[in-house]
């Protein structure tokens, strides 16, 4: 967003840093926000996050050929997410996606919509499809909360985070999605024409809804252990090491870029990181900064802080790719600050319904005079 929101100009708004800039951190009470969000009252302002638009006869069809999500047929309101990554499978750009039957909207993270409108549009070729950046904002609710009305009247467009609902032809390298942290609070995405968005937020607190800042949002995703690009997306980052298979990945359609790693990764390889959640010491009046490198047993560097925030419950605590193998139980530290794991993707790196694998330990095969030769060197 080039403009700030109007919105930080509420009373006791303070502007948050990036990759948040142009919304409200906070309006001056950001423990009691958290709490609204987590009952279902609270909006927030996210409008700083990106959309784009694509509409057409051939919109889904082409969004499916280009993405590892299955997309023929997706009914309208329905809501998944999708992924457009590079040969070897790094995540390239990630979308939540939902199609209002005229309109698909991709839904992304702050800065991110512009190169993924350029790469689609590169990819038009004789596709009936048109890519725009609308001239629309997002704000944010919990998915169990009122709806918000438009401000005329009209429905909005919503997309409810299917997180973290293994979604059919997925696989997880987490916990079942029963007793995963995100099945207790889950987002909604409203899509709100920019120059309604003081109407649309108004009207939700006229009823007794609460505004909330940026950092109540935050805090509430990390806590139930969502992945976000801008701050926990590196260059070399799978989808496997960040549990994101789960609701981006339909492992069984057919081909796109990326598809081959993918797989390899999920029937023979280990991802090399995993995804782990942190709890901070909270003794500590501050908090690392994202980026932070995270020291292990005899001071090597064994990951990188992602996301970090201070949640009304539970603390400090935060997100981090860690190397797989690291033991759970290690001891860590992070700017000076001690760090407790706990294990979000599997140290054996292996996902749900990963093929049988093969003992090949005893195949022979004969060498050129016949005689039998051991593939170990025996």
């Amino acid at each position: 967003m080039s403009q700030p929101s109007p919105l930080t100009g509420r009373p006791g708004a303070v502007r948050a840093l990036a990759p948040d800039e142009g919304v409200a951190a906070h309006y001056g009470e950001p423990v009691r926000e958290q709490r609204a969000l987590e009952r279902g009252i609270a909006v927030v302002d996210l409008s700083h996050h990106g959309v784009v638009s694509v509409t057409g006869a051939d919109r889904l069809s082409w969004l499916h050929t280009l993405s590892s999500q299955r997309l023929e047929g997706l009914a309208p309101g329905e809501a998944t997410e999708l992924m457009l990554l590079d040969v070897q499978g790094h995540i390239e750009h990630a979308a939540g996606v939902v199609d209002d039957g005229a309109t698909t909207w991709l839904l992304v993270d702050s800065g991110r919509a512009e190169a993924l409108a350029a790469y689609l549009e590169k990819m038009r070729f004789r596709y009936e499809v048109t890519v725009e950046l609308p001239e629309v904002a997002v704000l944010g609710t919990s998915a169990a909360g009122p709806a918000l009305a438009g401000a005329r009247g009209e429905d909005l467009v919503v997309w409810r985070d299917p997180w973290p609902r293994t979604a059919e032809g997925s696989t997880r390298y987490g916990p079942a999605d029963d007793v995963h942290p995100g099945s207790e609070w889950s987002a909604a995405l409203w899509v709100v024409p920019s120059g309604d968005v003081t109407a649309v937020v108004d009207a939700a607190l006229a009823v007794g809804g609460k505004l909330a800042g940026v950092w109540a949002w935050e805090a509430m995703r990390v806590a139930t252990w969502r992945p976000r690009h801008n701050l926990d997306v590196d260059e070399r980052a799978l989808p496997h090491e960040l549990d994101w298979l789960r609701t981006s990945v339909h492992l069984h359609k057919g081909c796109y870029r990326g598809q081959e790693s993918i797989a390899r990764v999920f029937n023979l390889g280990k991802p090399p990181r995993r995804l782990t959640f942190l709890h901070l010491d909270g003794s500590e009046h501050v908090i690392p900064d994202p980026g932070a490198e995270i020291i292990g047993p005899r001071d090597r560097v064994v990951g990188t802080l992602g996301s970090v925030v201070r949640h009304h419950e539970l603390g400090p605590v935060g997100l981090a790719l860690l190397k797989r193998n690291l033991d759970p139980e290690v001891d860590l530290v992070v700017s000076g600050i001690a760090v407790a794991q706990e294990v979000i993707v599997n140290t054996g790196g292996i996902g749900t319904d990963r093929p049988e694998q093969v003992d090949r330990s005893g195949l022979r095969r004969r060498d050129l005079g016949g005689a039998p030769h051991d593939l170990r060197g025996k």
